[in-house]
């Protein structure tokens, strides 16, 4: 027959189990909370995102117009710890192309997602 667990020995389990947790959690890159995922891009727009080559809080939308119809798009970015922001709006004549800036604030975690708004 087995000897029931003592309240130190189930303390000491429960506390190895949290550091354990702890640990992995940390272990996680830093990199991987700020990956930009994918922009879904509205239909008529052919669209390229990205952040700033040398500032991680500011990203862009640069669209082009492959529609027959007059479209407006703008930028939005997820800021991490910061309020999310959202960029110029901008319209576009068929064939046209242009760009929507945004900056997120620097007390975030810098861009989390980057998406285009019609």
């Amino acid at each position: 027959m087995k000897k029931p667990l003592r309240g130190d020995t189930v303390r000491a389990l429960v506390r190895g189990a949290a550091v354990t947790g702890l640990t992995v959690a940390l272990a996680v890159p830093a990199t991987a909370a700020v990956a930009v995922a994918p922009a879904a891009i509205p239909p008529g727009l052919s669209c390229h995102t990205g952040k700033h080559a040398i500032d991680d809080y500011t990203g862009y939308a640069l669209c082009r117009n492959n529609g027959s119809a007059t479209q407006t798009f703008w930028v939005h970015l997820v800021c991490g710890w910061s309020p999310d922001v959202d960029g110029d709006h901008v319209t576009l004549r068929p064939g046209e192309s242009g760009q929507s800036t945004a900056h997120c604030a620097g007390l975030g975690s810098g861009i989390g997602e980057i998406h285009v708004h019609p």
